[in-house]
């Protein structure tokens, strides 16, 4: 589609394409009701953020917003950079800026993970010094559902089973929000071909090495055997509901057992060895974000091997999350791991 003919889509508010102005009706009145003038928008190149740049393009054209677009290149492959500049001259041919930010550190391990907290961080010290406070990712429904697969594979409690959240915060100043999250996969790919004729298809995405890529060939049987991302999705929502009860429930007892005192954390013990282990996950959960300003909660495995050890009179110390882990008198102590 011509230049022309997708500049009229976009301020048309998706008018002129069938079945899209209701996504776009939708991420308006989520974004407006967050009434913030300034956006982050994450970009990656593929079909869902690309989707995500023109719906925040339109509504340029309707409200008076600024949307900064951000790429992220962890230099993982090869083509990575090339791609980046592909990204850009997409955007660039609807007069956007795309600023392309090159993560210098090198990735080793836990390939996935590491590159989205290091993305996380570079995209806050950019919002950082734009002022700005709320940075739009492209997660979609999809998305939502592998998450929930990957959580129920890895023995997540409630609260990882919930999956994500449309508003989560980042830090104390940045919150992550995700307008797509009940939109489906099929609706952003048909936005990004017709707006900007392509999208940039990540290799990574192929590879049966990484956990999500495994989960996402799922689909087509759970199909065939007759469940569909709806009822999975019906299920995350009940979850979610179950879970924000739960969170209030925590809440009081985090302020009751949980105090911090410069550098340290004090748990009171006595308190802590009778609650149910879910709740004990939350409580050494939020201890060490509370202590190192993490975005995630650790994995359930490893949070409930450390609950175990601390069973044991004999326990001394451990380490999780870069957290070290002891009893003092009646108070399990934690405090930043030397490296």
């Amino acid at each position: 589609m011509s230049k022309k003919n997708s500049s009229a889509i976009l301020k048309s508010g998706f008018q002129d394409l069938k079945g899209s102005s209701k996504v776009y009706l939708d991420f308006k009145n989520k974004l407006l009701k967050l009434k913030k003038k300034s956006f982050l928008v994450a970009v990656s190149g593929g079909p869902d953020s690309l989707a995500l740049v023109a719906l925040s393009k339109a509504l340029r054209y309707e409200k008076k917003l600024n949307f900064f677009y951000i790429l992220v290149d962890h230099n993982l492959r090869k083509n990575s950079a090339n791609e980046a500049k592909q990204v850009k001259k997409l955007l660039t041919k609807h007069n956007l800026h795309l600023n392309i930010l090159l993560n210098k550190k090198k990735i080793k391990k836990n390939i996935q993970s590491t590159a989205r907290k290091k993305r996380y961080e570079i995209l806050e010290n950019f919002s950082n010094k734009k002022k700005i406070s709320t940075i739009l990712t492209a997660h979609n429904l999809e998305d939502q559902v592998e998450t929930f697969f990957i959580r129920l594979s890895r023995g997540s409690g409630l609260k990882g089973l919930s999956a994500m959240r449309p508003l989560t915060k980042l830090s104390k100043k940045i919150f992550l929000f995700r307008p797509l999250l009940e939109t489906n996969k099929k609706d952003l790919i048909k936005i990004s071909k017709v707006i900007f004729g392509k999208y940039i298809k990540d290799p990574s995405n192929q590879s049966n090495k990484y956990l999500r890529t495994k989960i996402r060939s799922l689909k087509k049987p759970l199909i065939k055997s007759g469940i569909n991302y709806s009822q999975i999705i019906r299920s995350i929502n009940n979850l979610a509901s179950s879970s924000s009860i739960l969170e209030k429930y925590n809440r009081n007892i985090i302020k009751d057992i949980i105090n911090k005192k410069n550098n340290l954390i004090l748990i009171d013990f006595n308190k802590f060895k009778i609650l149910d282990d879910e709740i004990k996950i939350s409580v050494i959960n939020e201890s060490i974000k509370l202590l190192k300003k993490n975005y995630y909660n650790l994995r359930s495995k490893k949070v409930i091997n450390l609950i175990k050890l601390l069973k044991i009179k004999s326990f001394k110390k451990a380490t999780l999350g870069g957290c070290l882990f002891f009893l003092k008198r009646d108070k399990l102590c934690l405090k930043v791991e030397k490296i």
